[in-house]
């Protein structure tokens, strides 16, 4: 039986040699630049080079399944954040977008090796969006590089023991 904590690291206590890809829609691009500002201050604040950021952008958040899938088949990340917003409008085009988005991400996550982090915003309005792009609740692009960054730390920890 292992003695190792199960605990998770904190995501700034050790160096990694670890490779992203952030994917951005620029479909809200206002929002999702904040988004993709704030995982890449909190990549580089945890040590990882500019030079192992990649970053893409696609047009919309359907699109972000297509981006990650083929991102994934290259071999050359070991985490995938993927960053969008959707804003609810007056018809049902919003709720078959998350959907489409949510379950893509939800079956890349059970079949690939590497963890696709889920950075896309589904809000009532726009507020709400700027409140989660570095406004009053935090940036949620940071909060995905600390996902990223601790599933890679998981991943590392379970390929070892």
């Amino acid at each position: 039986m292992s003695t190792k904590s199960n605990s998770p690291l904190n995501p700034f206590d050790v160096p990694r040699d670890m490779r992203v890809a952030i994917v951005r829609t620029i479909w809200n691009s206002h929002i999702t630049e904040a988004l993709l500002n704030g995982a890449l201050e909190t990549l580089k604040s945890a040590g990882i080079d500019d030079d192992m950021i990649d970053t893409f952008e696609v047009p919309g958040a359907v699109e972000l399944t297509f981006a990650s899938a083929k991102l994934v088949d290259t071999g050359n990340y070991d985490a995938i954040i993927i960053l969008g917003c959707v804003i609810r409008g007056g018809t049902p085009h919003f709720d078959y977008v998350c959907q489409s988005v949510t379950q893509g991400n939800a079956y890349l996550n059970s079949e690939c090796d590497i963890p696709i982090i889920f950075g896309v915003l589904t809000v009532d309005n726009e507020q709400d969006a700027l409140d989660r792009a570095g406004g009053r609740l935090g940036n949620k692009g940071s909060e995905c590089a600390q996902a990223a960054l601790m599933m890679y730390d998981f991943v590392d920890k379970v390929n070892n023991n």
